[in-house]
């Protein structure tokens, strides 16, 4: 198409791998699992600094009005804000941890020795033998 479209309107073209939703990179290359973990990460931030604006400023009521129940708000913000914290790292090992085996997957599929019989046999033997 060579951009015809952008020529006859004025337009710049636009590149596909700078668009972000929400900050999460948003790539033609990426898998959908790739896009779902970049968003999901992303929204993770946006709450756990949110979660962690909202907790200073509850601290202050807590502080001025003294009232037990702003301080269970504040202690309920805060496990929420821990375990939102522990779910995003618990997400990154995740993924991690499904690279791992694609990175170190070692296929052997046919084998070839080159020798007599009788080394052969040797050769097993000798295995047999490290194995115990």
């Amino acid at each position: 198409m060579d951009d015809k479209i952008s020529q006859t309107l004025n337009l710049a073209p636009i590149d596909y791998k700078e668009i972000d939703a929400h900050n999460a990179v948003v790539t033609t290359e990426k898998s959908d699992a790739d896009n779902d973990y970049d968003y999901a990460r992303t929204n993770f931030y946006n709450v756990i600094e949110k979660g962690t604006d909202a907790l200073e400023q509850m601290l202050d009521v807590a502080r001025a009005s003294e009232h037990p129940r702003a301080y269970e708000v504040v202690s309920t913000l805060m496990k929420t804000l821990v375990d939102a914290n522990k779910d995003l790292v618990a997400m990154s090992e995740k993924k991690n941890e499904q690279k791992e085996p694609e990175e170190d997957k070692t296929v052997t599929n046919n084998n070839l020795f080159v020798g007599s019989t009788a080394e052969l046999q040797q050769l097993l033997k000798d295995m047999r033998k490290d194995d115990e």
